[in-house]
């Protein structure tokens, strides 16, 4: 029997929990990679954008080989030759304007089969030659990550003990300044929302969703860096309905899972600063709650 939070034909809600220490988990290329921060709250943000670049990566290293796992949104390959495949899979016209609603279903199920990240994110098809493909809605939203506290960003200036161009050496200059921006600690919390109905039309299957959920829990160390600082997965809360419509609205799930400081008083420094409560009594009925992450 399929276990709840792994069954695709119903819905799911999950409150997703991650910190970072010493380092800045997504930088805003406007403001010089300063990591990212709502104005007026001060709480340290991450764009679902971030996430889910991190999903799509790490999904293809858990995969393997399995076909079924290629990535189609990936650095370093352009999108229309990919999609350009799926005519070509299916002896259609590049450019034409005679592919039926049949034609083009088939083609975009093509791809949906052969791309986990348009399985469960969806993309925009219509481009290049490939017009008459549409988009497909995904059924996997990730939201924006917010802190449950202000972070307070700081700008580290840092040396370098050779330079760029040789004519500076030749001036006699021995190094060179640089910056690097963090913030001490975070943390951070995402939801994300799998939709049965959508999941059913993209062929999304148990395995798409222990792979995913795996995804979540292992992508940090699998990304790491000196900028980035240390990310950790620190809580996972999957909601699993008993059907594709829903048992209860997200929120009022979501909800049930509120990090708190154990002392106001004192800023935040690591996850033992934090508690993490979990309303699991008296769930709707139907609802199912799994921790895989807590």
């Amino acid at each position: 029997m399929t276990q709840p939070h792994l069954d695709p034909t119903v819905r799911h809600d999950m409150v997703f929990l991650f910190d970072v220490t010493d380092g800045n988990p997504n930088g805003d290329p406007d403001a010089g990679n300063r990591p990212r921060t709502d104005d007026e709250s001060g709480q340290g943000l991450v764009t679902d954008v971030a996430l889910k670049r991190k999903i799509r990566d790490t999904l293809a290293l858990v995969a393997g080989d399995d076909p079924r796992y290629g990535v189609f949104v990936q650095a370093g390959f352009a999108l229309n030759p990919r999609l350009e495949a799926s005519y070509e899979a299916h002896g259609l016209e590049l450019g034409s304007k005679k592919i039926t609603p049949e034609q083009a279903a088939t083609a975009r199920g093509w791809l949906c089969d052969r791309y986990a990240d348009i399985r469960l994110f969806g993309a925009v098809l219509s481009v290049g030659k490939t017009g008459a493909l549409g988009q497909i809605r995904g059924p996997l939203q990730v939201s924006m990550a917010r802190s449950i506290d202000p972070v307070f960003p700081m700008d580290h200036a840092i040396t370098r003990v050779t330079q760029t161009k040789q004519e500076d050496i030749d001036k006699g200059e021995s190094t060179e300044m640089g910056g690097k921006w963090t913030v001490a600690y975070g943390l951070y919390r995402a939801e994300l929302y799998y939709s049965a109905t959508r999941g059913q039309q993209t062929g999304v299957d148990a395995k798409d969703l222990d792979l995913l959920y795996r995804s979540l829990e292992m992508m940090f160390d699998h990304d790491r860096s000196a900028t980035r600082g240390t990310l950790t997965p620190r809580g996972l809360y999957v909601f699993s309905h008993a059907d594709a419509f829903g048992s209860a609205p997200a929120h009022k799930l979501t909800e049930r899972v509120r990090p708190s400081l154990l002392n106001a008083d004192i800023a935040p420094r690591a996850f033992g600063d934090y508690v993490v409560s979990v309303d699991d009594d008296g769930l709707p009925q139907g609802v199912t709650l799994t921790k895989l992450i807590s």
